[in-house]
């Protein structure tokens, strides 16, 4: 494996379902190395990481926030990422830019919906994980049934390489099984001793299992087992790291954030396992990565337009970054200067003069970047591929309620806007609204309440409605379309026969052609399929975007002097337009896969509130003397699913949800 160039930098997330604990871990990890001198909790509202008003009254994380600490000599950067899925852009904006990740997982529910969202945004990115078993002191807490479910819910290679010391309200400390020591925490705080005579035994089964476990996922140490029937320490542990970096396994630790115990060695597994800048790929074709010497190349995944100032989150992939240089904006193609560099604390920020490749930094002096914007030297541009964002599922029509205050409205939208893409601001063409559209209900109540507390606008909000699809059930074939205006000088000349039918498996749009005898030129070609995107836009049905369509380009002619990539653009727009009407459509609705943990008192009537909502149960079960249950409700049943879940079942109730894509408008 590649010797890093810079191994004392680890920059990582800490993901999770929302309550798993992921924002106590963080203000923890705080505290112990000393970035903070007093601990902060989620239900007094005195945590770092989630300063925001609303982030403290709600106890939920909604920004990703940016802290710096240091450990074993060196410099982690962690960014506290949200866990309810109405924020789930934060969580993919975040993992494009960090090295590694540390999954938090709940020890008496494991993996849960939101943990499954997450983890499958991080493979994408192929982002190096290490998981800790949350909430160890809980009851019915159990660290093997929850590296089950890591195993069957995410497909994943588990390997527990610490054994617990106590169990729930017992729990008291972990045994390291790669070392073969016992870290133990009381009044006066951690000690490490020997393995306890009592865990003896079992310990030594668990670092059997685990080197076995290991030997057969790497190579260099299967070989040292078949030879010494057994694996050293020192090989054990590079093992784990090089398992981590590939993403073939998952080292796995436990402990009781909340109570202070597991935490030191959560830190050293993320020194010890996760990777540093230059364990990863090269960002673009060629380089080395995270070499400071070379062109400046970095990424904006993150704008925070406050009126106290606009600060920009970047990260710096290659070169050096400098207070006062001048750079590219390959997304605008403009040039901005970069005024002041930024090293965060949640909302405190320390100046810096520089900032080289590896580091996360804001700076402050970029107008017009957004999150997505790659950064660059002005003489070697590189384009970066942006995160991707999120399409919305939720709207409501937001109004002032004054109209003086209707310019100030628009320019607090937009602001909004600029700081989170996953919200999209639109004026309705027939009623005039302003439409504001996010990922969920949270989603957009959290956005209303800032505009209304940072901007102090009063703002009359709407119902909030659903994004509805339009889809072909069954299509037409041969539909001729003849674009044809003469209205002095050059004409317009397209003649086009199109087949319309529906596309499987989840995609939106398909196009191909089946012209022979270069009937219609290639750019030609082109221009049709870029005019049946135009048409997708809107629908028949309802004027809701069409999808799940495939298109085919059956024959088609020219004029030698009238035709034009503008006119064939035209001719595909109206001929599919024309073939969508002469189809088969229906409507598709958003829908969620919501699960309900409810005492088993309560079931009977969670499930006919379900029924009534349309919604179809998947999987039921029943955990620790509670029921959990999984159903698949269109998302229009759920405004308003909290004040009733309560209301059914006495307070006691909890529900999550996760999107599900779309389906058929049921009945």
């Amino acid at each position: 494996m590649r010797v890093s160039q810079n191994p004392r930098v680890r920059n990582l997330g800490i993901l999770a379902h929302v309550d798993a604990g992921k924002t106590t871990v963080t203000e923890r990890i705080l505290f112990l190395t000393g970035a903070v001198h007093k601990q902060g909790e989620v239900h007094d509202g005195t945590t770092v990481t989630d300063f925001d008003p609303q982030e403290r009254e709600r106890g939920i994380t909604i920004s990703s926030a940016a802290v710096s600490c240091s450990w074993a000599d060196h410099r982690l950067t962690l960014i506290d990422t949200p866990g309810h899925v109405d924020f789930s852009d934060e969580v993919e904006r975040a993992l494009r830019v960090l090295d590694g990740a540390v999954a938090v997982f709940d020890a008496v529910a494991g993996v849960e919906p939101q943990s499954e969202t997450v983890w499958r945004q991080a493979d994408r990115h192929g982002v190096p994980r290490i998981a800790f078993v949350n909430k160890m002191d809980r009851a019915g807490a159990d660290l093997d049934a929850a590296v089950d479910s890591i195993r069957v819910r995410l497909g994943a290679v588990p390997l527990p390489v610490q054994l617990p010391v106590g169990r729930e309200d017992g729990f008291r400390g972990v045994v390291d099984l790669v070392r073969m020591r016992a870290h133990l925490w009381g009044e006066d705080g951690r000690t490490e001793t020997g393995v306890p005579a009592a865990l003896r035994d079992e310990a030594v089964r668990r670092r059997r299992a685990l080197e076995e476990a290991v030997a057969e996922l790497h190579a260099d140490s299967l070989e040292e087992f078949c030879a010494a029937g057994a694996l050293a320490d020192g090989t054990l542990a590079r093992a784990l790291r090089e398992l981590t970096l590939t993403g073939a396994a998952v080292v796995v630790l436990c402990g009781s954030a909340y109570r202070d115990r597991g935490v030191e060695p959560l830190l050293d597994a993320i020194v010890a396992f996760l990777p540093a800048p230059s364990d990863r790929p090269p960002v673009h074709g060629s380089g080395t990565a995270a070499d400071p010497r070379a062109p400046l190349v970095a990424l904006a995944f993150k704008v925070s337009a406050a009126a106290t100032g606009r600060m920009t989150y970047v990260r710096v992939y290659e070169g050096a970054l400098t207070t006062g240089a001048t750079v590219l904006d390959t997304a605008t193609g403009r040039r901005e200067r970069i005024s002041r560099i930024l090293r965060v604390q949640a909302d405190r920020t320390v100046d810096m003069p520089a900032a080289v490749a590896g580091e996360i930094v804001a700076v402050v002096g970029p107008k017009a970047v957004r999150a997505g914007a790659t950064l660059c030297a002005p003489d070697a541009p590189v384009v970066l591929e942006p995160p991707v964002t999120a399409d919305p599922v939720v709207s409501v029509a937001v109004e002032a309620r004054r109209s003086a205050d209707t310019d100030r409205l628009s320019t607090a939208l937009a602001r909004l806007a600029e700081e989170d893409p996953s919200l999209v601001v639109r004026t309705d063409p027939e009623t005039g609204q302003t439409v504001l559209s996010g990922l969920g209900e949270l989603h957009l109540e959290v956005a209303v309440e800032r505009l209304r507390r940072d901007r102090g606008l009063e703002v009359a909000v709407g119902r909030p409605r659903v994004a509805y699809r339009e889809t072909v059930v069954e299509g037409v074939t041969g539909l001729l379309y003849r674009h044809v205006k003469q209205d002095g000088g050059a004409g317009q000349f397209a003649h086009v026969v199109i087949d319309v039918e529906p596309l499987e498996g989840g995609e939106e749009f398909a196009f191909a052609s089946a012209v022979t005898g270069g009937r219609v030129p290639q750019e030609y070609v082109r221009a049709v399929e870029a005019g049946c995107r135009d048409a997708l836009a809107e629908g028949p049905l309802g004027g809701h975007p069409v999808t799940g369509v495939r298109v085919t380009l059956a024959d088609g002619a020219t004029h030698p002097r009238d035709s034009s990539e503008m006119a064939f653009r035209a001719a595909g727009r109206f001929a599919l337009r024309e073939a969508l009407r002469a189809s088969t459509l229906t409507l598709l609705e958003p829908v969620a896969e919501v699960t309900v943990t409810v005492p088993a008192e309560s079931v009977g009537a969670v499930l006919g509130d379900l029924a009534a909502r349309r919604g179809r149960v998947t999987d039921s079960a029943v955990r620790g003397g509670t029921s959990v249950v999984t159903a698949t409700v269109p998302l229009a049943e759920l405004f308003g699913y909290a004040t009733r879940l309560r209301g059914r079942t006495q307070g006691r109730g909890a529900f999550t949800t996760r999107p599900a894509g779309y389906e058929a408008l049921r009945g």
